[in-house]
């Protein structure tokens, strides 16, 4: 009976709870229903259409003039660049103007306050020097604490990825060095783009193509980088040629004017006016926003971090091939790849196997290979790591990796060369003092300038200043038996870098590009394209390019592809299947896909003449006079 009265239950309580089933089923299929009505009916169109003549996938003569040439990775910066030089200011003041340009109107890539690289040269001694442009990790950035939340590398989009902000710095110290103008007057073009606002260009929309659960997410997990780059519009793509606003970036570099303007004002000189900008930055109003972001956010960073952080003056890497001078910036980025390739290379008879030949394209894929593999096995920030550059320059050192070249591709990343690197043992102290962009110029004094700056909108910005701090701390490693391994107060091994050239018949050239792991693979065959095979700098920059993936990736997760490779359609049609028969993986890129960079390059000749070189790979742009 007690079966048979439960059973009774069972089938009163079973319709019941079908019907509401029923119920809530129809409930979800109509709240999905209302939601896509909802979705259907919000714009997705461009709000604020505006006139742009793109300069992306455009041929152009080479840019020849007897003044000045200037080069920037988007019209608005070589724009602000030029305006500076024609207002009577000199390579350092003009780089300064592009840098905050780029920053306004290539932010998503090359953000304000992110690293900045570069090289300045002097026109009347010849002197080069560099400057460390990159953040260090801060003071509480220890491998352990690391380890100890089971990480095998920096998390990309979690506050403590962020790297200690380095272009303030820089910045300020070139033009101190080196400037004529004020901050206020060179922030003025990039104030004025964030205000009115510049259309979106191609790479710009590539950068921010999420689809509509990316974009949702953003809002969810980045609620303040969303409303500053999609406006928090999560239901609206990004349109080529919207206007793009940055109201909050131009209040934070106004902010900094003032600070300067108020300083000269109660009698303090230029250089006060200067110092007043940085301090403004690092112990002041913008210091604050930063530290209370930090402190909301679980991060790392401390007032003492902010407070110490300073960069410096250094001599630049120095090699020589075929009779040229090639410099870069010393081992707290991969710039030394540069001249590392460039030597396994020149003890190879290049021209006897034909630009662009099978032959030489796997030539110079395997002396990148060598050379990625020696930059992963002993190249870290010097100040911590004894990194052996004389030896990795080495004529004999060279001599033994190209007789470890082959005729087939290699099984992953070759065995480094046998040079000693060693720990440096250091105070774990700070206070020492993936798409980019690029700016290069050269004045009438041949003054110049080559500067790569970068960071991404992928960690917590800050609220209500346009600052975004990028995600760094993800080029080290936290693997403690890397020269490149994670601790307080050292710089990553970042992938930006700056490049000048002596020509041995006098030129003197100045050039770098965007692209991660490909920027030195870049710089490498634009520089092989103009000393070897004699083509001029837009021919330089405009021919196919190709790229290797084996070796480890510069960016989380680190990943190496064995085999792999990526030619430009022209090089792709022609080659794949010869190097396939060589065992490489090839995937094919169109032709002026922006993965293989946008190479900015200037020239100055002997006698005073200049040129320009601006890759279509990009929205690149060049003006000369």
């Amino acid at each position: 009976m007690r079966r048979r009265s439960r059973a009774r239950q069972d089938d009163r309580r079973f319709p019941r709870l079908r019907r509401w089933s029923k119920r809530i089923g129809i409930g979800l299929l109509v709240l999905v229903v209302v939601l896509g009505c909802v979705y259907w009916a919000l714009p997705k169109g461009p709000r604020d259409p505006m006139d742009f003549d793109s300069p992306k996938g455009e041929t152009r003569p080479m840019a020849t003039g007897s003044e000045y040439a200037v080069v920037a990775g988007t019209p608005w910066a070589a724009e602000a660049m030029r305006d500076t030089l024609e207002a009577g200011g000199n390579a350092a003041d003009a780089a300064i103007a592009g840098l905050l340009a780029l920053n306004v109107t290539f932010g998503e890539a090359a953000s304000f306050p992110g690293v900045a690289p570069l090289l300045f040269r002097d026109g009347t001694s010849g002197e080069v020097q560099s400057y460390t442009g990159a953040g260090t990790a801060p003071a509480a950035a220890t491998l352990e604490k690391f380890r100890d939340r089971d990480w095998d590398e920096v998390p990309e989009m979690d506050v403590w990825a962020q790297l200690l902000p380095a272009s303030p710095d820089v910045l300020v110290a070139l033009l101190r060095e080196h400037g004529t103008m004020s901050f206020a007057e060179l922030a003025a073009p990039a104030i004025e783009l964030a205000r009115t606002g510049f259309p979106i260009h191609e790479v710009m929309a590539h950068n921010l193509d999420f689809n509509l659960v990316e974009r949702i997410g953003f809002q969810f997990l980045l609620p303040y980088n969303a409303e500053v780059y999609t406006k928090g519009e999560w239901w609206r793509p990004i349109h080529v040629g919207d206007r793009f606003q940055r109201p909050d970036l131009a209040d934070t570099l106004e902010a900094l004017g003032r600070a300067e303007t108020a300083a000269v004002e109660a009698g303090g000189d230029r250089d006060a006016g200067l110092q007043a900008v940085r301090d403004h930055f690092y112990t002041g109003p913008l210091a604050e926003a930063i530290l209370e972001m930090q402190d909301d956010e679980g991060g790392l960073f401390t007032a003492e971090d902010l407070a110490g952080y300073a960069g410096e003056w250094e001599e630049p890497i120095e090699t020589d091939f075929l009779g040229h001078t090639i410099r870069t910036n010393r081992t707290w980025n991969q710039g030394i790849v540069v001249p590392m390739v460039l030597e396994i290379l020149e003890g190879i008879d290049l021209e006897a196997m034909g630009w662009g030949s099978e032959e030489y394209v796997h030539t110079v894929l395997q002396a990148i290979d060598l050379a990625m593999a020696d930059r992963e096995a002993h190249v870290g920030d010097p100040a911590y790591v004894d990194v052996p550059v004389a030896e990795l320059l080495s004529p004999e050192h060279a001599a033994e990796r190209r007789g470890e070249m082959g005729e087939t591709s290699y099984d992953g990343m070759p065995d480094a060369g046998d040079v000693a690197t060693a720990s440096r043992p250091h105070d774990p102290d700070p206070l020492i003092g993936k798409d980019t962009t690029h700016l290069a110029v050269v004045d009438r004094d041949g003054d110049s300038v080559t500067l790569t700056p970068s960071d991404f909108p992928l960690t917590p910005m800050v609220p209500g200043t346009g600052m975004n701090l990028g995600n760094r701390m993800t080029q080290f490693s936290l693997d403690p038996e890397s020269p490149n391994r994670l601790e307080p107060g050292k710089r990553p091994r970042i992938t930006p870098h700056a490049v000048m050239v002596d020509e041995k018949g006098g030129a003197q050239v100045s050039l770098g590009t965007p692209g991660g792991d490909v920027q030195t693979q870049t710089n490498v065959q634009v520089l092989l394209n103009i000393l070897v095979w004699g083509m001029d700098l837009q021919e330089a920059v405009e021919a196919p390019r190709f790229m290797s993936l084996n070796f480890p990736s510069s960016f989380v997760p680190h990943v190496t592809e064995p085999h792999g490779i990526k030619l430009e359609a022209p090089l792709y049609d022609e080659l794949h299947e010869a190097l396939e028969d060589r065992g490489y993986e090839v995937e094919r890129l169109d032709r002026w896909d922006h993965e293989l960079g946008g190479v900015g390059i200037v020239r100055r000749l002997p006698g005073g003449r200049v040129q320009a070189g601006a890759d279509p790979h990009e929205s690149t742009t060049a003006f000369v006079r």
